[in-house]
């Protein structure tokens, strides 16, 4: 028997796992895979629109109506589970909870973030900045020139100009290359001889004062790689980060999961949870789907972040009824059209999910808790769409951080 379950390894999953480890819990996570930070940008966003861009994301948060995870979380708590990842990834990411930033991608629009890796950082959108955006003739899916242009259309926050030129280049051989991934590129960008190879072809080709921008490739897991390749050029460096999955929510990832082991999180993956065993109003265990038989993990409380649609821990049918896959919990959402033709962007659809009370413990749309030690985090929480909204993150952090304190507690 352990402490706490936790179901889901992605960002909710593995920092609530990881801070209740920190505080004196034994911890098991169960997941079927690796999450979804294998596919984000690697940076937190806390509220990016609201519906219009926001400058001040806790002050935006604290505003959010019901049923928004935001209107249960209180501000603190938002600002709480932003700085307690910041300080459990120390310095892979630079910024401030309350002020937004705007980075360009791939295509060249501006995206508003709040955290960044520094590797993006030279990247930030100021009036004036000069951009020497840099292509790959191996690389699909990033277009220089595109991505110049239309950043030459736009204008900084402070009504500044932008300035964006395109460079196409051949990156350096590597020897037997399986394929022409950003991965595979950014694996061979750990070497220093090759970052020296790719400086040799683009130095003479930068003006004074461009910052330079690329493919987010900048060495995998050497975290010196940034640096180097900056001090060859002798000009900032940032990255772009690529479709998905990318290089720097991998990166992100395995830091997470590096920090949850020392932490002493045991790890079950590669079986999906399957469903609960309940005593009253209690949660006694939950199944994993292993070879051949489902096996019990028993616990005192239970953290369930499975993620929503994305991860298939919610399902749609033909009959149009949604379905949480593992539990089968209470839904909230539901009683209207879900899918319209006249709201492309916003379907209620995509609100749909987990009820939870101030302390992240699950609900039914009463309000009532069925199970008294049985909490919820991630993007599994309804009332948001977490795309769109640029809040994912934020809503991950501020939920796990406040359901493992919870747990803490004796909440």
């Amino acid at each position: 028997m352990t402490d706490v379950v936790v179901i889901g390894s992605g960002l909710a999953g593995l920092v609530a796992a990881t801070k209740l480890a920190l505080g004196g819990k034994s911890v098991t996570l169960i997941s079927k895979g690796l999450g979804g930070l294998q596919l984000s940008q690697g940076t937190i966003d806390v509220l990016g629109y609201a519906p219009g861009r926001v400058a001040d994301p806790i002050a935006a948060a604290a505003s959010m109506p019901a049923p928004h995870p935001y209107s249960v979380l209180s501000s603190d708590a938002v600002r709480a589970g932003v700085t307690y990842a910041a300080e459990l990834l120390g310095d892979r990411l630079v910024g401030d909870p309350s002020h937004n930033v705007l980075l360009p991608t791939a295509v060249g629009a501006l995206r508003p973030t709040c955290l960044v890796p520094p590797e993006m950082a030279a990247g930030i959108v100021t009036g004036g900045i000069q951009y020497a955006l840099v292509g790959f003739r191996q690389l699909k899916d990033f277009y220089p020139q595109l991505c110049a242009a239309n950043l030459a259309r736009q204008t900084a926050p402070d009504g500044g100009p932008i300035y964006a030129r395109a460079i196409s280049l051949d990156l350096p051989a590597v020897a037997d290359m399986a394929d022409s991934s950003a991965l595979a590129y950014a694996r061979a960008m750990d070497d220093p001889s090759y970052r020296q190879k790719l400086a040799s072809l683009l130095k003479p080709q930068l003006a004074e004062h461009e910052v330079v921008g690329m493919p987010a490739l900048v060495g995998y897991r050497d975290r010196t790689a940034h640096r180097h390749l900056e001090e060859l050029l002798g000009h900032p460096v940032f990255e772009i980060p690529l479709p998905p999955p990318g290089v720097p929510g991998m990166r992100l990832n395995e830091a997470l999961v590096a920090e949850a082991k020392k932490a002493g999180v045991r790890f079950v993956s590669g079986a999906k949870a399957v469903g609960l065993v309940a005593e009253g109003d209690r949660v006694v265990s939950v199944g994993q789907a292993t070879a051949g038989r489902i096996r019990q993990y028993t616990a005192d409380a239970f953290v369930y972040a499975p993620g929503g649609f994305e991860s298939g821990a919610l399902t749609l049918d033909s009959y149009g009824t949604v379905t949480d896959t593992v539990f089968g919990l209470p839904l909230h959402g539901l009683g209207q059209d879900l899918i319209t033709a006249d709201a492309p962007a916003d379907q209620a659809l995509f609100r749909v999910g987990v009820g939870v009370d101030k302390d992240m413990r699950v609900v039914d749309t009463t309000g009532h808790a069925p199970y008294s030690n049985l909490y919820a985090a991630g993007g599994i929480l309804a009332g948001a769409i977490r795309w769109t909204e640029k809040s994912g993150e934020g809503i991950a952090l501020a939920s796990a951080v406040t359901a493992a304190d919870s747990i803490l507690k004796g909440a």
